[in-house]
């Protein structure tokens, strides 16, 4: 008995004499919870650098946004500057005669747009004045039978809002006045960045490419030759979109006889640089208009015009051009869109695709050169500077 009693001790014993259990806990903790661990910090990680990223983003908007536009502009103008160089014309002069006749071209097109619209303004102002009277008739006379009191009482409801809120108003009429003020200097830096941009811009490449590390410079520098490349097809494939949607909805609106079809037409242009949004609410904009000048029916006519425009801009040109000169899905369009609108307002959904029209070429490149020896990327290296190389003339 006595000896069962030492060898129970003597075990006990022993277990408290080999040392304090460890601290390792990974030996417990189940490997799905440690993967989903390891994952879930490393997805915050990346979250938070994003976060950086846009509020940096925003907060240099105003260096961010010209910089965007000017390489936007850049990637229209340069084909033009290369033909020029390729005839042995100096690319500084090149560079020069194409900006200038770029600017001469879209002052031309501006002042045309303007006159347009201050000749048809009057008219436009006669047309809303009957359409509000037949608006008053209707609403006195109509199905909702207001009466001629009710109707005045709800009209002096309306100014007396505005009375109320007249320094509201006078504050955004100010911070209007000065988003027209940070317009303008957007404008002037954006000229500013998009001279250097078409003058020396293998240059200013060249330069960023050798920060990058020697043994993945020439796959970055291919990466990014492809990525400008799909951006140049990109704004001529959405120049080509917006002309057909301009020409289509402009036509539709002088066979209806809506007035101001000029500037609607180049609203319709200017908006096709926004992918299936910015159409459609330049149309928009023209069926509000052919309501208030033409009625009911021409609105309708001209809606249908729009519809039709909108439907062979989606399933015809937009796979036909953008598909092929960027091959985006158009489920990623149309969220980046959203996310740009969302995260930068206009000039968000400006950019966004073009965005990812870069990533997009400039990722597939890298990851299909990843297992290429050195001498073929050098090769392609050389195939994609071929556009790019009267620039080191």
């Amino acid at each position: 008995m006595n000896q069962v009693s030492e060898s129970s001790e003597t075990k006990v014993g022993g277990d408290s004499a080999s040392g304090p259990v460890s601290d390792d806990v990974a030996a417990v903790v189940p490997r799905g919870l440690r993967i989903g661990a390891a994952l879930s910090w490393r997805f915050l990680v990346v979250i938070a650098a994003l976060y950086v990223v846009i509020y940096l983003v925003g907060y240099l908007s105003v260096v961010v946004i010209p910089l965007s536009i000017a390489l936007l502009l850049a990637a229209l103008l340069a084909p033009l500057v290369f033909q020029l160089v390729k005839v042995h014309v100096p690319r500084g002069l090149a560079a020069a005669i194409v900006l200038i006749a770029g600017l001469a071209v879209l002052g031309g097109l501006l002042t045309f747009v303007i006159t347009q619209f201050t000749s048809g303004l009057p008219q436009l102002q006669q047309q809303l004045g009957q359409s509000l009277s037949q608006i008053r008739d209707w609403l006195i006379k109509g199905p909702f039978n207001l009466g001629k009191d009710q109707y005045q009482a709800y009209l002096d409801k309306a100014i007396a809002f505005l009375q109320q809120n007249t320094g509201a108003l006078t504050s955004g009429a100010l911070t209007t006045a000065a988003t027209i003020g940070e317009v303008l200097t957007g404008f002037a830096l954006t000229l500013f960045i998009l001279i250097f941009f078409l003058s020396g811009g293998e240059k200013i490449w060249s330069f960023l490419v050798r920060g990058v590390p020697a043994p993945v410079r020439s796959r970055v520098d291919v990466a990014g030759r492809r990525g400008f490349a799909s951006l140049v097809a990109y704004v001529r494939a959405t120049a080509s979109v917006a002309l057909v949607d301009a020409v289509g909805i402009g036509i539709g609106l002088a066979i209806v006889g809506v007035p101001l079809v000029i500037p609607l037409a180049t609203l319709v242009f200017l908006g096709a640089f926004i992918p299936i949004i910015g159409a459609f609410v330049a149309g928009g904009v023209a069926v509000l208009i052919a309501l208030v000048t033409n009625g009911v029916i021409g609105a309708i006519v001209v809606l249908a015009i729009v519809i039709l425009v909108m439907q062979l801009e989606g399933h015809v040109l937009q796979p036909l051009l953008l598909g092929r000169a960027v091959k985006l899905h158009p489920l990623a369009v149309v969220l980046s869109i959203t996310a740009g609108l969302v995260a930068a307002g206009i000039a968000g959904a400006l950019l966004s695709v073009p965005l990812l029209a870069v990533l997009n070429a400039g990722i597939r490149s890298l990851l299909s050169d990843e297992h290429l020896d050195p001498t073929t990327v050098h090769a392609l290296n050389k195939k994609d500077a071929q556009p790019h190389a009267a620039a080191k003339e």
